[in-house]
């Protein structure tokens, strides 16, 4: 355990009576914007990892404009403010861009930090299918990976209330900042984790392996419950997938 520095900025949400997990000390922090929510057809427009520190201070900071070589669709560009103008006048090549995400993110881990991304499914699976469409090389599993949405629904799971990241930060009182910039997002969702790993120290598993491999049982569990609720209340043949953190 790594006890809190004093100047640490955690608010109503955070317990910060309590030692902050060593496994939450450092984070590597990742989020993209996208020209849709499919992950098998979506192409990535903006993406930013950062590591965090013990007190949320950011460490590193990694951000992305990809021109992503097909028209970005309105509906998108209205919610993270990037059109196709703009991602061809200066965004990067994609294959160039993707290549380097993936690279910093293999590097992330490779230096013992854990992916965080929240929401983890779309974003991971989302770049290994770019990664694939570009020939761009990427692990078969990535590990340790932990999702602050993931952890939010399995500790606080009756709570009333949206699980977006704009509703869960607000909860814990972590400032959002720009919301639907990547680099914001990226870096609220750790802030959020640190929260969490705060406030529920005496139930998360305190490694990292252990609670990489507990979140794969959570996010099925999850699913199942979802997929029951989901058929007896509106459609019977409704399909919930709870593969994680990777699906396809």
């Amino acid at each position: 355990m790594s006890e809190v520095p004093d100047n640490i900025d955690l608010t109503k949400g955070c317990d910060v009576t309590k030692p902050l997990p060593l496994w939450a000390t450092h984070l590597a922090v990742f989020d993209t914007e996208t020209t849709g929510v499919d992950t098998a057809e979506a192409r990535i427009v903006s993406a930013a990892i950062a590591l965090l520190g013990p007190a949320g201070e950011v460490l590193e900071r990694y951000d992305w404009l990809l021109d992503p070589g097909v028209p970005i669709p309105e509906g998108a560009a209205n919610v993270h403010g990037i059109t196709t103008e703009i991602a061809q006048a200066s965004g990067i090549d994609a294959s160039v861009g993707v290549a380097q995400i993936a690279a910093q993110l293999r590097e992330m881990i490779d230096r013992g930090y854990p992916i965080v991304a929240y929401n983890a499914p779309f974003d991971l699976t989302l770049i290994a299918a770019e990664a694939a469409r570009h020939g761009v090389a990427w692990p078969a599993e990535v590990s340790p990976v932990v999702d602050p949405l993931l952890l939010d629904k399995q500790f606080d799971r009756y709570r009333k209330g949206k699980r977006t990241l704009e509703a869960v930060a607000a909860h814990y009182g972590v400032d959002l900042g720009n919301a639907h910039d990547a680099g914001e997002d990226a870096i609220a969702a750790g802030r959020v984790l640190q929260c969490i790993a705060l406030k529920y120290a005496d139930v998360a598993p305190p490694e990292l392996d252990e609670l990489h491999q507990a979140q794969i049982g959570w996010s099925q569990a999850q699913a199942e419950n979802f997929q029951a609720y989901m058929r007896r209340a509106r459609d019977p043949q409704f399909v919930a997938d709870g593969r994680w953190p990777v699906r396809g």
